[in-house]
């Protein structure tokens, strides 16, 4: 009983932030403000993932030349913004980190 008490319990608290804001917001007219501003939420949530990763080896800020991460992330940031394509843009980074790492694997 215990557990079914766990698993109603676990439901709720995954169901509740879901639908909670869309009973609310669909009661009425949303802010074009807030449309606004949600449109960035995507942008700053990747940004906050990639960040870490693209700054930090082993800890510490890295900004230097030896930072293949961050070198192949170059490329990667130009052809996104340019074609907006997910998949030419994966394939440039995988491109780029391969041949980084092939012909620079010292620095």
């Amino acid at each position: 009983m215990e557990k079914l008490w766990i698993i109603i319990a676990m439901g709720a608290v995954t169901y509740l932030p879901r639908a909670l804001p869309l009973a609310v917001l669909a009661q009425g007219k949303i802010p074009e403000g807030f449309i606004r501003w949600l449109r960035f939420v995507p942008v700053a949530v990747l940004a906050a993932l990639l960040a870490p990763e693209l700054l930090l080896r082993d800890g510490t800020f890295d900004l230097s030349l030896t930072n293949h991460y961050l070198l192949a992330a170059v490329p990667c940031f130009l052809v996104a913004a340019k074609t907006k394509n997910l998949l030419l843009t994966v394939g440039v980074g995988l491109v780029a980190a391969i041949l980084l790492q092939t012909y620079l694997p010292g620095i």
